[in-house]
């Protein structure tokens, strides 16, 4: 199935041909059979995916993706040649089992994601890059007709993630934040709990963010560039510097430049449970208050300990603290249920919380095939997902809200129909992200 026309099964699709440096491409005709088998999906019903952004979560989804028999992986795309090798290799040897072709090759290999988007034949892209690249290659695949699943968070700025909400609407693309938690059985059971007053009025929200990244490190020294790795397109839009290797791939996280460290991390799984429970998904809290401690010297300069303090309108308040188990807590004045993030297990008080039925005329949040699953249906259906792409910018907001409310050390106030602080032009100011040229939003 393709958005823009459908393609034969005689057209070309592009494999790639690696270069130390990077990559060329190079057009191979892909044989009819490779796109349908006896038994199998019509190739008319595929959906077609790129994986942009393909190191260890990248690499997940992907493989999340190729369990699917409605979607065919044609590319992945990388920056760091070793991960774009790795990745082609799984999904060429996984069809190469799938359907019986030894020899199978119908992978295309990109280091450019302009080249990848720039292909007709291509339904849907998959972003799992570092935070800094996930707006603007959303709001390019949005204009090139692509659906699109994205990795959480949504977007390293709140005006970045506002253009990508812009930009997804006005050229109609389905989109999936990678906020996978919440299509969890147990995580919507316990946000129904929540919603239909099964633990009273809802007071507060706990929220328990560990950071177990063992802490600061000390300055880097500079390292020659490995000649598989395009450093200045992986820096891109952000400031130019002096290439260290935990500056790149998972450790990018912690460094401001690229990341809101645990926050926009875990913190964008958890807090959008706390959106999902409070009935609050099409909005933001009224006012954020925090501290945290950002290293000053070293690498890392994310927060590395911290509390936070939301306050909505409705008078709910989700409080954060950086201790464990990792997961959020729903506290009302008849009881209180706890969701285990990545345990998905739940705790509740009174215990007999779990067992209750949500009645046909209460609220119901739905279930989920799975993240992957329901974005794939929603392309088909061109219905909004389980984390549309308004929802993963409001949590994303409010991670961003909180860093910078951390970082002044003061409350903010905060209007949700403006998107901006009240009667803060300091904190308004940090909220705008700086590009390097040539890169820019749109």
């Amino acid at each position: 199935m393709t958005t823009k026309k459908q393609f034969s099964r005689r057209d070309f699709l592009y494999t790639g041909v690696r270069t130390l440096a990077g990559f060329t491409l190079a057009p191979t005709l892909i044989p009819n059979y490779v796109f349908g088998a006896e038994g199998s999906v019509s190739p008319n019903e595929r959906i077609t995916l790129a994986c942009i952004g393909v190191g260890g979560q990248g690499k997940a989804n992907m493989r999340a993706f190729l369990s699917l028999p409605e979607v065919q992986v044609v590319a992945v795309c990388d920056v760091d040649a070793h991960h774009a090798e790795e990745a082609k290799n799984i999904v060429n040897e996984f069809y190469a089992q799938k359907k019986s072709i030894p020899n199978y090759k119908g992978c295309g290999v990109y280091r450019d994601f302009r080249e990848v988007l720039s292909r007709g034949d291509i339904d849907a892209v998959m972003i799992a890059t570092p935070d800094h690249w996930h707006a603007i290659i959303s709001i390019e695949s949005a204009k090139a007709g692509k659906d699109i699943y994205c990795e959480k968070p949504l977007a390293n700025s709140i005006p970045e993630g506002k253009a990508v909400v812009e930009t997804v609407r006005k050229y109609k693309r389905v989109f999936q934040t990678g906020s996978h938690e919440r299509s969890r059985d147990n995580a919507r059971f316990a946000c129904e709990l929540v919603r239909n007053g099964r633990i009273g009025k809802l007071h507060t929200i706990r929220v328990f963010m560990p950071i177990d990244n063992h802490g600061p490190i000390p300055p880097q020294p500079e390292m020659p560039v490995p000649p598989w790795f395009d450093y200045d397109f992986w820096l891109g839009p952000a400031p130019k510097e002096p290439y260290t290797e935990k500056r790149c791939h998972f450790w990018f996280r912690y460094i401001l430049d690229y990341s809101g460290g645990e926050m926009t991390d875990r913190g964008a799984h958890i807090i959008d449970l706390g959106q999902l429970g409070n009935g609050t998904d099409h909005t933001t809290p009224i006012s954020v208050e925090g501290t945290g401690f950002f290293p000053k010297e070293g690498l890392f300069n994310t927060a590395m300990s911290y509390e936070f303090r939301f306050e909505y309108a409705n008078g709910v308040e989700l409080i954060g603290k950086s201790v464990g188990p990792r997961g959020i807590k729903f506290e009302g004045d008849k009881g209180w249920i706890f969701i285990h993030i990545h345990g998905g297990d739940l705790r509740a008080n009174p215990l007999s919380l779990l067992k209750e039925t949500i009645g046909p005329n209460e609220i119901h949040l739905g279930r989920s095939k799975g993240h992957h699953k329901n974005f794939i249906e929603c392309v088909k259906t061109r219905q909004d997902p389980m984390a549309p792409v308004e929802v993963g910018y409001h949590t994303a907001t409010m991670c961003h809200m909180a860093n910078i409310a951390m970082r002044l050390g003061r409350k903010l106030n905060w209007d949700p129909e403006k998107e901006m602080f009240v009667n803060d032009d300091e904190a308004n100011r940090m909220m705008q992200p700086s590009m390097r040229s040539p890169w820019r939003l749109g």
